[in-house]
């Protein structure tokens, strides 16, 4: 079995999916150099961790088991989705809310 080659920036998109700490370390360690591939990663992770955040505080609020459950399914799928295009070394862009992460997030270089 052959060892695929690492891709400049894959260390950094792996830190960044790990908590919102990290997708904040992944920010700094984009610094200097700058990779695409992080960068892409960054923006995603970045965007699942605050996406995830914001609506479990808002669920908080209106206390709901049910969308509970699916926050935590919605986040999960979409992280491991995002996760193992990072392990696979592929810039993909995870379903539904990728798109917009990449707009919104262009502060993550």
């Amino acid at each position: 079995m052959e060892k695929s080659p690492d891709i400049p920036g894959k260390t950094t998109a792996i830190i960044a999916y790990l908590t919102i700490i990290g997708a904040i370390i992944a920010l700094s360690m984009n610094n200097e150099p700058q990779y695409r591939f992080a960068r892409i990663h960054t923006r995603q992770a970045f965007g699942l961790h605050l996406m995830f955040h914001g609506f479990a505080l808002f669920s908080s609020v209106w206390f709901n088991q049910y969308a509970l459950y699916g926050l935590y399914l919605c986040y999960i799928v979409l992280w491991i989705y995002g996760f193992i295009g990072v392990l696979s070394n592929k810039e993909q862009i995870v379903p539904i809310v990728g798109p917009s992460f990449q707009k919104w997030f262009t502060f993550i270089k």
